[in-house]
């Protein structure tokens, strides 16, 4: 079979690169350097949402299912650096060559690990291979927006239209799936200031898997996975997620009426 990888990241402000971009004195602490980035970002655009190049990447969770099974990892901080995390993320690409599934991976995720990943020097020559040379990467690539190679499930399911997007949480809830637990995006960067990387490493873990379940759905619904290989992959996570035994996994479980 064809691996599939599924990945989502979690970002915060790139505090030194905020303090380089507009030369803030090292006095300032970091929720200052973030609270200044903020406040010019609702100045231009009414939200504090930075711009791509400015997300420090902390986590990358990924679930790759294979010949071999399903596995859910994280690559993370403080144990790698942001450079080594890219890295790993792109080297993983190369050595598998999956099919990569996302949500809201083309207008977040990849984007940030492309500028990210410049900024540090990450090599991902298997990644950004359009068939100069492997001639059938020219019809089906990671990058071209309407190739399966990387697919974008909240992106295809609006049908490429901003307006239809749904938010993962909601759509997953309303498939019977747990959906987020017990943190969602906004409160990424509030957790890093408290140190509780764990805390948003399990919250990355726990939306790669919920991205995973949708995939699979969506696999049954067009027709590439029969009921019956679609009830045996659902078991197979579960299972696979029973082997874990931390507590955010039981939670998961138990918000999915599965015995952990």
């Amino acid at each position: 079979m064809i691996p599939v990888l599924c990945f989502d990241i979690e970002t915060i402000p790139d505090i030194a690169g905020i303090r380089r971009l507009y030369d803030l004195p090292p006095s300032l602490a970091e929720e200052e350097v973030a609270e200044f980035a903020f406040q010019k970002q609702r100045a231009k655009s009414g939200s504090d949402f930075l711009p791509h190049h400015l997300q420090r990447v902390i986590v990358i969770s990924c679930l790759l299912r294979s010949d071999e099974g399903v596995r859910v990892w994280s690559l993370a901080e403080p144990k790698s650096s942001e450079a080594e995390i890219i890295q790993r993320f792109f080297e993983g690409i190369g050595k598998y060559t999956p099919q990569l599934v996302s949500w809201n991976g083309g207008g977040f995720d990849l984007p940030v690990l492309h500028y990210r990943g410049l900024i540090h020097g990450v090599t991902a020559a298997r990644y950004w291979d359009m068939g100069e040379e492997e001639r059938e990467f020219r019809y089906n690539n990671y990058v071209n927006r309407y190739h399966m190679r990387h697919l974008d499930l909240m992106d295809l399911l609006a049908l490429y239209q901003p307006r239809a997007n749904a938010p993962l949480d909601e759509l997953a809830k309303l498939m019977g799936l747990p959906g987020k637990l017990s943190m969602d995006g906004a409160a990424v960067w509030e957790a890093w200031c408290a140190g509780e990387i764990d805390a948003i490493r399990d919250y990355c873990e726990v939306d790669v898997v919920n991205t995973y379940l949708v995939f699979l759905a969506f696999q049954k619904m067009r027709g590439h996975l029969s009921a019956q290989e679609h009830c045996e992959e659902i078991h197979r996570v579960r299972a696979e997620l029973e082997k874990y035994g931390q507590n955010h996994w039981r939670e998961f479980l138990s918000a999915w009426g599965v015995k952990a």
